[in-house]
C-alpha cells in the first residue's frame, strides 16, 4: 500500500481536480474528460488548463488513461489519496462533534434538570424532559478495516456522533485493494443518507456493485440499522409529581398512587414522549386530553408535549402533566419559551464553534 508520505504533494488546484475526477468516476463508472471537469469546477478553468493539470496528475501516478478513451480514471494511488482525504475529513468532523458533546454533556444534564424543576414550580404541575436523542440521523462515514485473519471491523459514524462497531466474519482473506473498493462503494452510496433513504433500490444497487461481497454489504447495513436505533443512553428527568395530588380530582388515594408510580416508570414515560413526537403540530407542540393519552394512569389528566432541537440531528422531548382544567395558555407559553431557550442555548453554542 502506498504511504501518504510517499505521495507527491498536490497544490490546491490539482487537489480539487483530482477529487472531482474521482467523485465523477465513482458516480458514473466512465472515464472523466476535461470538458466534464470544467462543468464541475467553480473556478472557470479552460479545458486546456484542466488537460495540463490532468497530464501532471497522470505523471504523478494519481490517474491513468485507459486505451479506449481520452478521459482519465483513478489509479490505485488516486483511490488511496481519495480515501485518506475523506477519512481525514470525517475524523475532523467526528472530533469536533465529540468535543462539543463532551463539553456540553455536564451542562446539558444540569440544564435539563433545572428546566423540569422550573416548569414544575411555574406551572404547579408535573413535568418531564428527555435528554437529546440522535436516532434517525444520517450516515456520516463508514470504514472497513482488516481486524484479524478472516475478520473485518466495520466502523459506522452517524450524525450526532453515534459510533457503532461490528466485527464481520469472512470466508476468505481480503486484499487491501478489495477493502478499499468496498469502503468507496459504501461511502459514496450511503454517506448523507437517512434511514428512509436507504431503501430497497439503494440496497439492491450496492449489492450488484459489490462484486461478490454481498454478505459484507448486508452485515454493514445491519450495523447501520443498529446505529439508527441507538437510544440506550436516553434519560428522562421528572419533577413536581406530587403537585398533581394538590388537585381534588386527582387526590383520591388510588388515583394519586397510580400517577406517582407512573412518574417512577421512566421507560413508559420515554416511550410515550418518543411516540408523541410523531404527532406534533406545526409549532412542535401537542396536547393530549383525558384518554387521548397512551399512558393509562394519566387518562384523568391533560398532557402537553413539545420537542426541542439542538441541531446536528439531536432533539429531545418535554411534557407537562396536569388536571384537565389546567391553565392551557400558561402551559403553552411556558413550553414555547423553554423550547426556544433550549434551542438557542445549545445549538447557538455549536454555531459559535
Amino acid at each position: 500500500m502506498v504511504r501518504v508520505e510517499d505521495m507527491p504533494v498536490l497544490d490546491e488546484r490539482k487537489h480539487k481536480i483530482l477529487m472531482l475526477l474521482i467523485q465523477s468516476y465513482l458516480e458514473t463508472g466512465e472515464p472523466v474528460g476535461s470538458r466534464t471537469l470544467s462543468k464541475l469546477l467553480e473556478d472557470n478553468l479552460s479545458s486546456a488548463t484542466i488537460r495540463n493539470e490532468m497530464s501532471d496528475l497522470e505523471e504523478m501516478g494519481y490517474i491513468m488513461s485507459p486505451h479506449t478513451s481520452a478521459g482519465r480514471i483513478p489509479s490505485d494511488m488516486g483511490y488511496r489519496f481519495y480515501v485518506n482525504e475523506i477519512m481525514n475529513e470525517s475524523d475532523k468532523k467526528c472530533n469536533e462533534m465529540q468535543a462539543f458533546v463532551i463539553e456540553k454533556t455536564e451542562k446539558m444534564e444540569k440544564v435539563l434538570k433545572q428546566v423540569v424543576k422550573t416548569l414544575a414550580v411555574n406551572t404547579n404541575y408535573a413535568t418531564m424532559i428527555t435528554s437529546p436523542s440522535t436516532s434517525g440521523n444520517r450516515v456520516k462515514f463508514i470504514q472497513l478495516s482488516a481486524f484479524d485473519e478472516k475478520k473485518l471491523v466495520a466502523l459506522i459514524v452517524m450524525d450526532g456522533n453515534i459510533v457503532k462497531n461490528k466485527v464481520i466474519e469472512l470466508n476468505e482473506d481480503l486484499t487491501q485493494e478489495t477493502i478499499l473498493k468496498l469502503n468507496l462503494l459504501l461511502n459514496t452510496t450511503l454517506n448523507g443518507l437517512s434511514r428512509e433513504q436507504i431503501n430497497l433500490g439503494v440496497i439492491a444497487k450496492m449489492k450488484e456493485q459489490s462484486e461478490g461481497y454481498q454478505q459484507i454489504v448486508s452485515d454493514v447495513l445491519d450495523a447501520v440499522a443498529d446505529a439508527f436505533n441507538e437510544d440506550d443512553d436516553l434519560e428522562v428527568y421528572t419533577s413536581g409529581a406530587t403537585n398533581l395530588i394538590k388537585y381534588p380530582e386527582l387526590a383520591a388515594p388510588e388515583s394519586a398512587e397510580r400517577l406517582l408510580m407512573a412518574f417512577e416508570d421512566k421507560q413508559e414515560l420515554k416511550e410515550f414522549l418518543e411516540e408523541a413526537k410523531e404527532d406534533l403540530s406545526d409549532d412542535g407542540i401537542k396536547v393530549y386530553i383525558g384518554d387521548e393519552s397512551q399512558v393509562q394512569s394519566m387518562q384523568d389528566c391533560s398532557v402537553v408535549t413539545a420537542t426541542y432541537d439542538l441541531g446536528n440531528g439531536m432533539s429531545g422531548h418535554i411534557g407537562i402533566v396536569g388536571p384537565k382544567r389546567m391553565d392551557y395558555k400558561s402551559v403553552l407559553d411556558s413550553l414555547k419559551t423553554i423550547k426556544s431557550q433550549l434551542d438557542s442555548t445549545f445549538s447557538g453554542d455549536k454555531k459559535k464553534k
